[in-house]
C-alpha cells in the first residue's frame, strides 16, 4: 500500500545499505515479479481479514472481541507484507493507490505506467479472490459462498470515503514528506484505528471488497453491496490526492 514510485522523485535518496529500507525506492523489478507480489500480498491480507474474522467467531459471540480479534490480525498481517513486499513492488494490495500512484506520475514523473497499472490491477483483483477462498479453505467453509451481509447503508458508504480518504492521504504524505520507510507501521496502524472509527469497518481497497463477497463470514460483504462501496472507494480516493496536493505540495510550488 506504499506509493514507492513518487518517492523517487519527490524524497530524499535513502541511505545506502544492503537492503532498501521498507518503502523507500526499490531498484525496479522485472514486472513479473512485481505482479505476482501484488497478487501473493493481496491473496495473503485477505486470508488473515477473513480467516481471522472466521476464527474469531467460533471463539467468541461477543461482537466487540470479534471486531478486536479481527482489526488487530490485520493489523499485523499487513504490517509484515509491506515491510516484506514494499521492495518489491510497492505494496500497493490496492487498486485506489495503484491508480493513485499512476495519476500523480502521468505527466512524465516516477510512478507506475498505463501497462503497469492494467496489469497491478488484475492481480491485486484476483490475489483478493484467491485469499478469500483460501481463507475458506482452512476452515472447512464452502471455497465459493456469496456473502449475504449487507453493507449498503448511506453512512457506511460514508465511511468508507472517509476510510479510503485518509489512507491515500497517508500513503502520499509519507512519500512527499520523505517517510516512506514508516510506511508498514504506519499504514498499518491507520488501518486498525479505521477499523474502529469508521462505520464501514474500513475496506478502503476495491480488491480487497470484491474478495470478500466470496465468504459468507464475519468479514464478507453482499455483491449487492459492491458497487455502492467501490465507488465510495474511488471518491476517498480522489479527495485524498486533492487534500494531498493541498497539505504537500510540491517542492518547487512551495519554495514559490
Amino acid at each position: 500500500m506504499t506509493a514507492t514510485h513518487e518517492a523517487a522523485a519527490e524524497s530524499p535518496t535513502p541511505a545506502a545499505g544492503p537492503q532498501p529500507a521498507p518503502g523507500a525506492n526499490p531498484p525496479r523489478r522485472p514486472l513479473a515479479a512485481r505482479a505476482a507480489a501484488e497478487l501473493i500480498g493481496t491473496a495473503a491480507l485477505v486470508a488473515v481479514v477473513v480467516g481471522s474474522g472466521i476464527q474469531a467467531t467460533e471463539l467468541t459471540e461477543d461482537a466487540g472481541v470479534q471486531l478486536l480479534a479481527n482489526s488487530l490480525a490485520t493489523v499485523f498481517g499487513l504490517g509484515v507484507l509491506i515491510l516484506l513486499l514494499g521492495p518489491v513492488s510497492g505494496a500497493h494490495f490496492n487498486p485506489v493507490v495503484t491508480l493513485a500512484e499512476w495519476w500523480t506520475g502521468r505527466r512524465g514523473g516516477a510512478g507506475v505506467t498505463v501497462r503497469e497499472a492494467a496489469v497491478y490491477v488484475p492481480a491485486q483483483i484476483a490475489g483478493a479472490i484467491a485469499g478469500a477462498v483460501l481463507a475458506d479453505a482452512m476452515f472447512g467453509k464452502p471455497l465459493v459462498e456469496w456473502s449475504t451481509h449487507d453493507r449498503s447503508a448511506g453512512h457506511l458508504l460514508l465511511g468508507e470515503t472517509v476510510a479510503t480518504a485518509g489512507l491515500i492521504l497517508l500513503v502520499f504524505g509519507l512519500a512527499r514528506t520523505g517517510q516512506l520507510r514508516f510506511a508498514p507501521v504506519a499504514v498499518a496502524s491507520y488501518i486498525g484505528a479505521a477499523y474502529w472509527f469508521t462505520s464501514s469497518t474500513s475496506f478502503a481497497n476495491p480488491a480487497v471488497t470484491i474478495g470478500r463477497t466470496f465468504s459468507d463470514t464475519f468479514a464478507g460483504i453482499a455483491p449487492g453491496s459492491l458497487t455502492g462501496f467501490i465507488g465510495m472507494q474511488l471518491i476517498g480516493g480522489v479527495i485524498g490526492l486533492a487534500l494531498v496536493a493541498l497539505i504537500f505540495p510540491p517542492r518547487q510550488n512551495a519554495a514559490e
